[in-house]
């Protein structure tokens, strides 16, 4: 599904992004563009490749760290 429709980026190219190495959401954007013109789609792209980072890398990751703080804030 496209993600970006200013860059015509895809869920798909942002896990692949995450998959060849990039290790953050700033790397992936960097990468792929996506989130850089209008930015409408940052927070869904966000989510997707803080999906993948913890697909990718686990617990350890600060995405991980990120959650943990969001569920304590809110819980």
């Amino acid at each position: 599904m496209y993600v970006c429709m200013c860059k015509k980026v895809t869920d798909r190219q942002l896990r692949q992004a995450v998959a060849q190495g990039a290790s953050s959401f700033g790397e992936v954007s960097r990468e792929t563009r996506c989130s850089t013109q209008c930015g409408k789609c940052t927070c869904l792209a966000r989510e997707i490749v803080d999906d993948a980072l913890l697909a990718q890398f686990g617990a350890t990751h600060p995405a991980a760290q990120r959650f943990d703080e969001l569920a304590y804030a809110v819980g």
